[in-house]
C-alpha cells in the first residue's frame, strides 16, 4: 500500500475553473497545518513525559492550555477563510453579463434550461413537468417567453465566461457537484439556489449527485461540456434553430 502511494501519489482532480486555484491552496494549507500540529502534539506529549520523570511536579497549565488556545484561534481563522472563499461563488452576485442557465434535479436525472434569444426564462409550473412529453421542468407554454427556452440533458458552457447557475430540486434533496470545477452545493426542493463560476479548460466533466436521493441515486449523473467560445456559440445557434423548427 505504501509503495503504491509513493509510486502514484494521491492528488485532486485537475482544476478547470478560475476560483478552484484558491480553494486548492486553502486545502493544501489545511493539510500542512494538520501535519505540523500532529508532529507538535506528539512532541509536547514526549516532553511532558520526560519532564514529569526528571523534575518535581510543577504548574504545567501553560504547556496544556496555551497551545490549545492557539489551535482554537487558528482553526477559527481557517474556517473564516474557507467561508469567504465559498461565499465568493455562493452568496456574492454574479457579473451582470454572466451566462444564465437553470439546473433542475429530479429522481434520477439532471436537466439544463437555457433562456433563448430573449434572455428571459419562462414561468414553470410543477404540475406541468413531464419528461415523457418533452417538458421535464414544467415550462408553461402560455408564457410568451416559453417559445425560445430549450432544455438539454448535458450542460454546455463556454470557456472563460462566467456562468450563473440557478439550482432547483423538484422532489427530494439533491447535491450538485462538479469536482474539476470545485463546485458542490446541496439543493433543497422549493428553494432556488445560485452559484456562479468561470470554467477555464475545454473538456468533458462529470456532474454528480452527492446526496443519497433514492434507489436510483447511482445513475444520477450528467456531463458538463466546456467548449471554446466559438464552438459554444455555434452549438447555441444550432440549438436555437432546432427549437424554432420544433415550434413551427
Amino acid at each position: 500500500m505504501a509503495l503504491h502511494f509513493i509510486a502514484e501519489p494521491w492528488h485532486l482532480p485537475a482544476n478547470a475553473s478560475i476560483h478552484g486555484l484558491a480553494l486548492d491552496h486553502h486545502l493544501l494549507l489545511n493539510l500542512w497545518i494538520v501535519a505540523a500540529l500532529f508532529a507538535l502534539s506528539h512532541l509536547i506529549l514526549l516532553l511532558g513525559l520526560v519532564l514529569r520523570r526528571t523534575s518535581a511536579p510543577r504548574n504545567t497549565w501553560r504547556v496544556e492550555y496555551l497551545p490549545l488556545a492557539a489551535i482554537t484561534f487558528l482553526f477559527i481563522a481557517l474556517a473564516a477563510q474557507a467561508e469567504r472563499l465559498w461565499a465568493d461563488a455562493r452568496y456574492t452576485g454574479a457579473d451582470p453579463g454572466a451566462l444564465q442557465v437553470e439546473v433542475t434535479a429530479m429522481q434520477f436525472a439532471w436537466y439544463f434550461r437555457y433562456p433563448g434569444t430573449d434572455a428571459t426564462f419562462a414561468i414553470t409550473r410543477p404540475q406541468l413537468a413531464d419528461p415523457a412529453t418533452g417538458n421535464p421542468v414544467g415550462i408553461d407554454p402560455s408564457d410568451p417567453h416559453a417559445a425560445d427556452d430549450f432544455v438539454t440533458t448535458e450542460l454546455v458552457l463556454p470557456a472563460h465566461r462566467e456562468v450563473d447557475l440557478t439550482l432547483h430540486a423538484q422532489d427530494v434533496l439533491h447535491g450538485f457537484s462538479i469536482p474539476q470545477m470545485r463546485l458542490q452545493q446541496t439543493i433543497l426542493p422549493g428553494q432556488p439556489i445560485h452559484v456562479h463560476f468561470t470554467p477555464t479548460t475545454p473538456g468533458t466533466y462529470a456532474i454528480l449527485c452527492t446526496q443519497l436521493c433514492g434507489t436510483g441515486h447511482f445513475r444520477m449523473n450528467a456531463n458538463l461540456r466546456v467548449l471554446s467560445p466559438a464552438d459554444f456559440y455555434a452549438w447555441l445557434a444550432a440549438m436555437q434553430s432546432a427549437q424554432k423548427a420544433a415550434q413551427s
